[in-house]
Parts: structure tokens; sequence; C-alpha cells
């Protein structure tokens, strides 16, 4: 199996992928690669990263870590890898809305009982043929001891090619690396991308994904969830970068 190498982008490894070799790896491996995670990462994810050893080694424990946000991509190409975006709501649309060619086995979990339930009806509607064969809404809390084996029987009794997991970051990469080879699928952490698809919160348009604006799109709709955020690890991104390259320039002039 030839896993994506990854490139170092504020410390953080991230896999060198884009939409079409990010699914030619699953469709090739999926077998192989049950029990193992993919971390969706953007901006927001990659400074916690930065700032918190153990959230780094849960992005590094993936097998993949793929670019959610364009400024991964972007800074990904300036290292001359083949590298573009890949968002949650891709994969979902791709390994759901497409189940007749790939006749995968889906479970769900996390997220509020209402959302789930709304999801449920919109994939049966819109997909008829994709085979859910379960799903469980979060208790957003710590699971007991005992909660979390009753979880991974419930899952792993359903036999899933898919585990899509919506909890936010960080804890939906920090559920999906502790049930690691524990939960026999593939989990992959999503976040807001259950919501889409329910029909509960709108899509960006395509112009927007493509100008790299579907931040400011949900800021719109959520500026007071999302405000803070926005502008606390965007800055902070942003000066991160900036200190990374000022190094990088140091290190070139005292090897030359």
């Amino acid at each position: 199996m030839n896993i994506p190498e990854r490139v170092l982008i504020i410390g953080t490894p991230i896999s060198a992928v884009n939409e079409a070799s990010c699914t030619a790896f699953i469709d090739e491996n999926i077998e192989a690669i049950k029990g193992q995670y993919i971390c969706v990462s953007n901006v927001h994810t990659t400074v916690m990263a930065y700032e918190d050893e153990n959230y780094k080694s849960v992005q590094s424990g993936s097998i993949l870590t793929v670019p959610d946000g364009k400024p991964l991509s972007v800074l990904g190409k300036k290292q001359n890898m083949d590298i573009g975006r890949v968002t949650g709501l891709f994969l979902m649309r791709h390994y759901l809305l497409d189940s007749k060619q790939k006749p995968f086995r889906h479970f769900f979990y996390g997220n509020t009982e209402n959302n789930l339930n709304l999801l449920m009806d919109s994939l049966k509607s819109s997909c008829p043929s994709v085979n859910i064969v379960g799903y469980k809404h979060s208790v957003f809390r710590d699971l007991t001891s005992d909660e979390k084996e009753e979880l991974i029987q419930q899952i792993n009794d359903t036999n899933p090619d898919f585990v899509w997991v919506s909890l936010g970051a960080p804890r939906q990469e920090i559920f999906c690396a502790e049930m690691k080879n524990k939960i026999n699928g593939l989990m992959i952490g999503v976040g807001g991308a259950f919501n889409v698809l329910a029909g509960t919160v709108p899509d960006a348009p395509d112009w927007m994904k493509q100008a790299g604006l579907e931040w400011f799109f949900r800021l719109q709709k959520e500026p007071i969830r999302l405000f803070r955020r926005y502008f606390e690890y965007n800055s902070k991104f942003i000066m991160l970068v900036f200190i990374e390259k000022i190094k990088c320039i140091l290190r070139k002039q005292r090897s030359g």
C-alpha cells in the first residue's frame, strides 16, 4: 500500500492529495485501511495542532490528513506537491450519492438526534440505493468506558466500510484516534457536512468555494459562533506561516 506522502504546514503533516488521488487511494485500499481514520483539516485544526502536541499526534496518526482549507493546499503547492482541497462534504457526497457505483456500507455517528434523523431522511430520498447500516447521535459529553464499549460493539456489529463522524473539531479527530483499530471501519471526521446534507445549513455557492471564500459564506450564516474562531485562528495562521518563512530564509543563509 503506497500511502501518500505529506507536507509540513506550520509543523502539521498534511497529505499531498487532491480529490482524485484521495478517492483512488481509498477505493484501492478500503479493506486494508478499515480501523484507520482520516482527518479533514483546515486552518483552525492546523493551528490547534501547532499549539497542542497531543492533537498534532492525532493529526499525524491518521492514514490521511487531507487539506480541507484552501490555504493548506496553496502552501502545499508551493512545496511542489500535487495537492488540492478535499472537503468532508465532497467525500460524503462522493461515497453516498454515488452509491450505485460504490455499494459501501455506511454508519453515522454524532451531531444532534434531530439533525441526524433529518440527514437519514434526506439521504434516503436523494440516494435511495445508499446502504445505511446504522447511526447514533452524540450525547455531547465524554463517554464512559461502558458507553465506549457499547458504541464500538454497536458499530462493529453492522460491519461498516465507512464510519462518518460529526462531533466538531477537535473532538471528532480525538475520538477517531482513540477508536483506531477498535472500530472496524474507515472513520472520517466531517464536522458540519452532516448539517449541509441534512438541509439544515446551506452550502456555499461553487464560485465562492473556488475563490476560497467559503469561510466568508459560513461567517455570514453563523457570525456569532464563527467570528472569534475565524479572527483568532486565521490571524494566528498567517503569523505562523510568516514566522516559518523567516526561519526557512535564515536556515538557507546559514547553510549558504
